[in-house]
């Protein structure tokens, strides 16, 4: 799997513009397909309404009229997608992603340099879909969502191994004096089918028995 935002030139003969072509051999299928949909790369212009394809492993944007410009991005690598409705925040309604490139040290290429005519796709960490028709926003959602459950993120050995040897607690355990200082993660939405925006957000749960036993020392 090629991490990022990649150019996507392969289509079925099938019609003018042609179909994505598919990695049948590993169960992919399509499960979408929106008509008039631009496609924004950065903060660089919009590229001209075409169609959106959405299969159970990628999203892929195919130009209506010219057969050699696509775009495609593996679920893996849409490290967070949401509904935009704000004007101020970009102009239209659109789904709005952001793209894991794999290399988290890399800066964002510069899309205000006039003279930069080459797109470096290594370098696009946002995209943004802007169908013509915004009461298809909440359509496309889900059909995200659902894909990116069908590509959860893999889980590295070294995770492996140290979740198998996670201890699990009950509740009378965890009141217990000697766990005074428990951290619980907890997720907060969704992200690449794990049911987590892109990180986990930690809890400090402090016993206030603690504090309680310190007033009456001091008294």
């Amino acid at each position: 799997m090629v991490a990022g935002l990649r150019l996507f030139t392969e289509r079925s003969d099938d019609g003018c513009a042609g179909t994505p072509v598919l990695d049948t051999d590993n169960g992919e299928e399509l499960m979408h397909v929106q008509p008039n949909v631009s496609i924004v790369l950065g903060n660089r212009p919009p590229y001209s309404s075409s169609t959106l394809y959405i299969t159970t492993k990628k999203v892929v944007w195919l130009s209506d009229t010219d057969r050699t410009k696509g775009y495609a991005v593996d679920f893996l690598s849409v490290s967070l997608h949401a509904v935009s409705r704000d004007p101020e925040a970009f102009e239209s309604p659109c789904i709005y992603t952001q793209l894991d490139t794999g290399d988290e040290d890399d800066e964002s290429e510069n899309y205000h340099s006039e003279s930069n005519e080459t797109l470096d796709l290594s370098k696009i960490k946002e995209m943004r879909l802007v169908p013509s028709d915004p009461t298809q926003l909440d359509t496309l959602f889900r059909i995200f969502c659902e894909c990116a459950e069908l590509n959860p993120e893999p889980i590295e050995e070294d995770e492996q191994e140290e979740e198998e040897h996670n201890w699990i607690f009950s509740a009378d355990q965890l009141d217990d004096s000697e766990w005074n200082d428990i951290q619980i993660p907890f997720t907060i939405g969704y992200s690449n089918g794990d049911h987590d925006l892109a990180h986990s957000v930690l809890q400090l749960q402090i016993n206030d028995q603690r504090f309680e036993d310190a007033e009456e020392m001091e008294n």
